[in-house]
């Protein structure tokens, strides 16, 4: 399995902008689908976005399409998450997933993701 670190988490005013990142170890990064998640105190993990191996297909929930772009680096064993316009309600703390997969494979869902790293929590003030 993959080891998973997020970085960049923080505090910012509604409207502001972060960037996470997530770096993976191993050398076998280009074979796993990878996933942003988030859980906010007293709810359940719920789906960012994902992106397939090559970066070919990214895919977004509702609540933050036009505002998130998720990306990846095979080079650098390390995908992205860049948040803007951010609202109170993206308030949580972050999560990225991987699965190891084919080359189009991706999915949304919590379960299929066999490797999470730690979380890092980002706080949208009004």
């Amino acid at each position: 399995q993959v080891q998973l670190v997020e970085s960049g988490g923080g505090l910012v005013q509604a409207g502001g902008s972060l960037r996470l990142s997530c770096a993976a170890s191993g050398r076998t990064f280009s074979t796993y689908a990878m996933g942003w998640f988030r859980q906010a105190p007293g709810k359940e993990r719920e789906f960012v976005a994902t992106i397939t191996r090559s970066g070919g297909v990214t895919v977004y929930a509702d609540s933050v399409k036009g505002r998130f772009t998720i990306s990846r680096d095979n080079a650098k064993n390390t995908i992205y998450l860049q948040m803007n316009s951010l609202k109170p309600e993206d308030t949580a703390v972050y999560y990225c997933a991987a699965r190891y997969s084919s080359s189009l494979f991706y999915t949304i869902k919590v379960a299929d993701y066999n490797s999470w790293g730690q979380g890092t929590q980002v706080t949208v003030s009004s």
